[in-house]
């Protein structure tokens, strides 16, 4: 350690080979343990000031979100369609500003939820967002509830090409019914026939009910699978060999039919409709944003929920009075049955 040289000038220094001398530095010390609390106080402050500000769903930029300058990020496929002009408009006269992003598929907006690069999506129901949280280990939410797109159960048709039954309960003991033989719409055409009363399972329904779960000694009508495309031709045909069919919605107005047409189809009520039920998804911290649970209500207001339905053509089944709770405790069934099944 070196000493302050008191020499006279000229000389040259002596060093001092006695113990060094031990200086009281009590106050300069209690200074410099300030002035380092003081220090880290300020870095950790700063940090996590920098580290919300960089967080979508953090505190920090929740105050601003839904701004002109901040506006609210929500994925869909189809932003021109007019439910989407109109929730636009109608969420910038209550306030809040949206961004609505296109996307010309049904893969990509959930891993840009996740990422941070949207603020919500809604393209999806919840079984196709169970799907995605199980197989890629996530945990996405539903924020609120859009709407059900039934699915419908329609009568054959007679020779005059009339259709030959007008209420599901007419169908006659042991007739034969067609579902498709896709996985997803197989299990929900079960579902649907369930709800419907013509047939029962040996056990539980879920999403992945197959036909050899049908207890056929006890159902009113037989289930034979065909092809989705198949079914609305097999019927209009004029024979014997159904009595009525499960049609995909893409394929009604494709045979020349209406939704009207449907001797019965499922709603949003029922159980077996859940899986099917179109939402909202955030990411799990922000499921009690404000501003993102402002965005639902103000879709699921009136002019928003009547430019919906024009755009379905009337088939959509509201499903904006389900509580996020209620939502939430419907995925993560639908997700213990994915486990189970070992999908």
């Amino acid at each position: 350690m070196s000493q302050n040289n008191t020499n006279e000038p000229g000389k040259a220094p002596e060093l001092n080979t006695d113990e060094p001398v031990r200086v009281n530095h009590t106050a300069r010390n209690i200074i410099i343990a300030v002035l380092v609390v003081l220090l880290v106080t300020a870095g950790v402050f700063f940090g996590f000031h920098q580290a919300n500000k960089g967080n979508g769903g953090a505190a920090a930029s929740a105050e601003t979100k839904g701004t002109k300058d901040n506006p609210v990020k929500i994925g869909v496929v189809g932003a021109t369609d007019p439910q989407w002009v109109e929730f636009k408009k109608q969420a910038e006269a209550k306030g809040v500003y949206v961004d609505i992003v296109d996307f010309q598929d049904y893969t990509s907006e959930n891993p840009a939820l996740d990422a941070g690069d949207l603020d919500m999506n809604e393209f999806q129901h919840l079984l196709y967002l169970a799907n995605y949280n199980v197989q890629n280990n996530k945990n996405l939410q539903p924020l609120g509830g859009v709407a059900i797109y039934p699915l419908g159960v329609y009568s054959s048709f007679d020779k005059d090409g009339k259709p030959k039954y007008t209420d599901i309960k007419d169908l006659p003991a042991g007739s034969t019914v067609a579902i498709p033989n896709d996985e997803t719409n197989q299990a929900r055409a079960i579902g649907v026939l369930k709800a419907a009363g013509v047939v029962t399972l040996k056990g539980d329904w879920t999403a992945f009910t197959i036909p050899q779960d049908i207890d056929e000694a006890k159902s009113k009508v037989k289930v034979v699978p065909m092809k989705a495309e198949q079914i609305a031709n097999t019927l209009k045909s004029g024979g014997d060999d159904l009595s009525a069919g499960v049609i995909n919605n893409d394929y009604v107005a494709d045979a020349g039919l209406d939704p009207t047409d449907a001797i019965y189809h499922d709603d949003a009520e029922s159980e077996e409709s859940r899986p099917y039920i179109n939402i909202f998804a955030v990411r799990a911290d922000d499921v009690d944003n404000a501003v993102y649970r402002k965005c639902v209500e103000i879709y699921q207001t009136k002019p928003v929920l009547d430019a919906l339905q024009e755009e379905s053509a009337g088939t959509a089944v509201f499903a904006d009075k389900f509580s996020q709770t209620e939502l939430a405790k419907y995925l993560t069934d639908i997700e213990s049955d994915i486990r189970a099944s070992g999908k």
